[in-house]
């Protein structure tokens, strides 16, 4: 079912909220899906905000990768998934996603984020520390 090998997942269930006016999940939902299992999954490796003010270092949105496969609609059960698949050691890091109804446990969505590690206090390009090559391993 996976993509890779023990993801970082979690679930969800779509509601009223997430609804746009075709009757289907709206795609600022899937949006907030990603960042939510990205911070849950980095704060998981131990890099949360804090780390990241800590060490003047943070990883910000270069470009987002959405792929919708079907439609989920209210009531929908999902798990997200989400694991780190490239990390260049300086500069970039590119972490994929993956979503599964759980019902039929069809992947109804799949998406890639790249990131580019910034200074946190002049938001300008900055190589990643120790913390973040140690932390940010490309799955298997």
């Amino acid at each position: 079912m996976w993509l890779v090998n023990q993801p970082y997942t979690l679930t969800l269930t779509v509601g009223s909220q997430h609804q746009d006016d075709f009757g289907h999940t709206n795609n600022i939902a899937y949006l907030q899906w990603l960042e939510k299992v990205a911070w849950a999954h980095s704060n998981h490796l131990g890099l949360d905000i804090d780390a990241y003010k800590r060490l003047n270092c943070g990883c910000v949105v270069r470009k987002h990768e959405l792929n919708y496969a079907f439609p989920t609609y209210i009531g929908d059960e999902l798990q997200v998934g989400t694991w780190i698949s490239a990390n260049d050691g300086k500069l970039s890091t590119i972490r994929d996603y993956q979503i599964v109804r759980v019902s039929d446990h069809k992947t109804v969505f799949t998406g890639r984020t790249y990131f580019v590690t910034v200074d946190m206090v002049t938001g300008k390009p900055k190589r990643m520390p120790p913390e973040f090559i140690t932390a940010y391993v490309p799955a298997s």
